[in-house]
């Protein structure tokens, strides 16, 4: 009997060191898939910002009345989610931003517009989704370049489908984007070439002509795939998860379980005297 008791005590002891070494096991590999896919979506984004170009006042659109954009940088009406922290006893907002870019190259020799764009969809299917836009037009077209962000990326925002676009990750509940000027200072009022409306909840802002930011600094949060698929799984069927309040309170208290990136981007084609 006390052979028995004695084996017993020592196989609950095993398991529970099995137990704990396979979730940590688990967490650290979901860790590192998170900031894997974290790491390629910021370095894409990066790419895209680094090759901004100005349209320096291109506009083929009823005779300039809709001047061509460089970088279009604007918020969602998504409610925005909040999430406490323990520590500091303070509040992280979780904002969401769209974006689009323009740049300019060649493809097969021809003088070519693209325009690129980036923006995070929440649906009952899609939980905090980032997809990105892309589509370009001969640089001799017409309507080119303004209609890639009137026409191509307003399209690209009411639904994300068609050939122009690509899922890129799933539980990105914050994508957030700053411009600054070529003296490091936040860009939040109108200037020559921008417009700006700022707000609690970030910078909104289009920069026109020959007007670009000298730097942008992205910031993006992603939940783990874990806590992303109990929060799907609060959901109900037909109903968007920002109005399903156990879902919502859910991914409220779910901070330790964010991954954030931070980046500063420096605009190599910025002109500092298009906006002084």
């Amino acid at each position: 009997m006390v052979v028995m008791v004695l084996l017993s005590l020592i196989v609950i002891a095993l398991m529970g060191v099995f137990s704990s070494t396979q979730a940590a096991f688990r967490a650290s590999v979901t860790q590192t898939d998170v900031l894997e896919g974290g790491r390629a979506a910021m370095d894409l984004i990066t790419g895209d910002l680094r090759a901004m170009a100005p349209s320096l006042g291109t506009s083929n659109i009823v005779s300039g009345a809709y001047p061509a954009v460089n970088l279009c940088i604007t918020n969602y009406n998504y409610p925005i989610l909040t999430n406490s922290l323990v520590a500091s006893g303070n509040i992280r907002s979780n904002l969401l931003d769209n974006i689009f870019i323009l740049s300019r190259g060649n493809q097969n020799g021809v003088p070519t517009w693209y325009g690129t764009g980036y923006a995070v969809y929440v649906s009952p299917t899609n939980l905090y989704s980032l997809y990105r836009f892309s589509a370009s037009s001969p640089v001799a077209a017409a309507y080119e370049p303004a209609s890639l962000y009137y026409v191509n990326f307003q399209n690209f925002l009411a639904a994300p489908n068609g050939t122009n676009c690509s899922h890129l990750l799933d539980g990105v509940v914050a994508f957030k984007l700053s411009p600054f000027d070529a003296d490091g200072k936040l860009i939040f009022t109108n200037r020559t070439n921008i417009r700006t409306n700022y707000s609690p909840n970030g910078v909104c802002c289009l920069f026109f002509s020959n007007a670009l930011p000298a730097s942008v600094e992205i910031e993006m949060a992603t939940l783990e795939d874990r806590t992303l698929q109990r929060a799907e799984s609060r959901g109900i069927s037909g109903q968007s998860p920002l109005t399903v309040p156990a879902q919502w309170q859910y991914l409220a208290g779910q901070a330790g379980k964010l991954h954030v990136f931070r980046q500063r981007v420096t605009i190599p084609n910025v002109d500092p005297a298009a906006y002084r």
